[in-house]
């Protein structure tokens, strides 16, 4: 028995450098984004050789599009979505399905254009399953599904490996500058949902500078340039442009960013000065301890506090006057 196995690699590449790695069968923290007019290719390697080739579905929101394609003698294939055909889609999510018709050598799960019918042909002549591409028909999310059920039914021996991919407007953002002096060399960054591999143009002039007169001073202050989008994270990608300032005058400088081949632009500003302003040293502060003038306190004990008492009168005055006051009461007792 001949083991036919299908071994997909899709890669969706933004021409000339690639924009997306994806591999059917693994899975994906975040669905990649590409942006409208970058060009996809779809590629990988399919084993057994299939004489009637692979068949690439690629459905979307109101989107549909199916092509059979042949696999080279290394059993490699290669199917291109140019930038025409995605500069207009619609944002949103897209599947891709490559189809191998496997042991019997042929499509058992077809589509008829002239219907819109998906066609199981393994049921009696051929029977439609579902609706496709047509007014009324499934649409993105359940016509993928509807789909891969049908390919996987158990009379149905191809076989199938999906990647998706999603498509948003293009954009071009540039990162906060902050001011310059004069002789400063930086980098002005930003991030982009283009595909990596893009080129951007970066211009960089004076808020000021006009067309001049023939004998007006025309110098012209700033910088100019072409950056390649490099890969990122989360469906954007990123750019850097570097700017030597040295011979920058004082002023409003703007920076503008443009696709090349795609309409994509953003703008920021910054200010070029003679000289930044220098942070004065922070000078802390040491507390300092004041002397007091000590100072003599003289503390008396309890005892040698001096107490004021009342006089007491001689001992001998008072027994005499109390003799004689008993002598005059017997002198009275007597007489009576």
């Amino acid at each position: 028995m001949i083991l036919l196995t299908l071994c997909i690699s899709l890669l969706l590449v933004a021409a000339p450098s690639q924009a997306l790695d994806l591999m059917p069968g693994t899975s994906q923290s975040s669905v990649p984004v590409i942006s409208n007019g970058d060009p996809v290719t779809i590629h990988g390697i399919a084993t057994g050789h299939p004489r009637n080739g692979l068949m690439v579905w690629v459905i979307g929101y109101n989107y549909l599009t199916i092509s059979n394609i042949q696999v080279n003698d290394d059993n490699t294939y290669s199917y291109e979505m140019k930038s025409a055909d995605t500069a207009n889609l619609a944002s949103g999510q897209y599947l891709v399905i490559v189809q191998h018709p496997m042991m019997n050598g042929q499509f058992d799960i077809t589509y008829d254009s002239s219907t819109g019918n998906v066609i199981n042909r393994q049921l009696g002549n051929g029977m439609a399953i579902f609706q496709l591409g047509k007014a009324g028909s499934l649409q993105s999310p359940d016509a993928a599904s509807a789909l891969m059920s049908a390919i996987n039914s158990q009379n149905i021996d191809d076989t199938f490996a999906t990647s998706s991919f999603s498509v948003s407007p293009p954009d071009a953002f540039i990162n906060p500058i902050g001011d310059h002096a004069v002789g400063d060399k930086f980098t002005i960054t930003g991030s982009t949902n283009l595909a990596a591999g893009d080129n951007l143009q970066v211009d960089v002039y004076s808020s000021s500078f006009t067309p001049t007169g023939k004998n007006q001073d025309s110098t012209f202050s700033g910088a100019s340039g072409v950056v390649q989008v490099q890969q990122g994270t989360n469906g954007h990608n990123f750019w850097s442009f570097d700017v030597d300032a040295t011979g920058f005058k004082p002023d409003e400088y703007i920076v503008m960013v443009k696709g090349i081949t795609q309409d994509v632009s953003g703008s920021a500003t910054f200010n070029i000065v003679e000289t930044l302003p220098t942070t004065a040293p922070v000078l802390s502060v040491i507390p300092t301890t004041t002397a007091i003038p000590s100072q003599t306190v003289t503390t008396l004990p309890v005892s040698a506090i001096p107490t004021t008492k009342k006089s007491a009168l001689p001992a001998g005055i008072c027994i005499g006057a109390t003799a004689t006051a008993f002598i005059v009461l017997l002198i009275k007792k007597e007489n009576t």
